[in-house]
């Protein structure tokens, strides 16, 4: 069994729990998530299975699409509701037009520090581990983009917690609780996450996403492989390259193919653009393509680096 299942994590589970749940569901030990959502958080969780774990990382780079409620008055130290109260402020002065003034600054590329309570590791260490030990570091900015904010819904103004949903498109690797934290800093009187819904991450939608118990089922009827994506569609973004027969062994042990080799190929490549090798309707491996310059003639050759058979 190999692919991409489309889960719709629900709250209160990790990633890692999810990716168990679905290593028993399938009897599969190859079995890995594209990111970590916040084990608060609910939605998209693309789950790679089987030699889909191998493009797990080809599957992190496309932007993510948010919808987050954030509570206005209160600041926690993990940025959402799940962290010790830091401050609390009577936010009651706050009207929506004020927050949209704000967030306009929060659009574009900018620079981001990751909370303590990250999963990310520094030297060999999970930030939320040595957190949960008293420790706080030094965590290097990250640049990150926001592509789209705004408010959905809005209520409570006048009131001492005034709350907003907010959606947001962003890049990988941004912190929608950081987001929310910052523009409670900003406007002065702090703020939490206090729920997070993914909707999007890259191609993978939440009105296409199953449930855990719909999965369940699927799999009590022997039918998991319907929900399952397979990896030559999953990576459809990328160019294809068709190949002979004749190249296909030689491209399995890893050597480079040169154009007697191809019988068919996009135009204009790039060097080092990701292509996928593929013999007839059998996706082999991906490649880079290598440009090389011979009295003014371009002669592509592609170097596989990810072998998928």
């Amino acid at each position: 069994m190999n692919g991409v299942i489309n889960v719709l994590k629900p709250p209160g589970m990790t990633s890692h729990d999810v990716v168990n749940y679905i290593r028993r569901l399938t009897g599969v030990k190859k079995v890995g998530h594209t990111g970590t959502l916040d084990p608060g958080a609910a939605g998209v969780l693309p789950i790679c299975v089987g030699k889909a774990t191998r493009i797990a990382e080809n599957l992190t780079v496309d932007n993510k699409s948010y919808r987050a409620e954030i509570t206005f008055g209160v600041a926690t130290d993990t940025h959402d509701n799940f962290g010790n109260v830091l401050s609390v402020c009577d936010a009651s002065y706050l009207t929506e037009n004020k927050v949209l003034k704000v967030i306009k600054d929060f659009t574009g590329k900018q620079e981001q520090v990751p909370p303590m309570t990250s999963a990310i590791k520094v030297k060999g260490k999970k930030l939320y581990e040595l957190a949960r030990a008293g420790q706080v570091i030094e965590r290097k900015a990250r640049y990150i983009i926001i592509y789209f904010i705004n408010i959905l819904y809005s209520e409570g103004w006048g009131s001492p917690r005034p709350r907003a949903l907010l959606e947001i498109v962003c890049s990988k690797g941004t912190y929608i609780r950081t987001i929310c934290h910052d523009l409670g800093q900003k406007l002065g009187c702090g703020a939490h996450m206090s729920f997070l819904l993914r909707t999007c991450s890259g191609d993978f939608k939440l009105d296409q996403s199953f449930t855990l118990e719909e999965l369940k089922e699927y799999a009590e009827q022997d039918a998991l492989k319907k929900v399952l994506l397979p990896i030559d569609q999953v990576l459809g973004k990328l160019h294809p390259v068709q190949i002979r027969d004749s190249a296909v062994a030689s491209v399995k042990s890893g050597n480079k193919l040169y154009p007697p080799g191809v019988i068919e190929m996009p135009e204009h490549l790039e060097n080092n653009q990701i292509v996928r090798l593929r013999a007839g309707n059998n996706l082999l491996a991906l490649a880079k393509v290598i440009l090389e310059q011979d009295a003014g003639v371009t002669r592509y050759i592609f170097q596989p680096f990810k072998l998928l058979v």
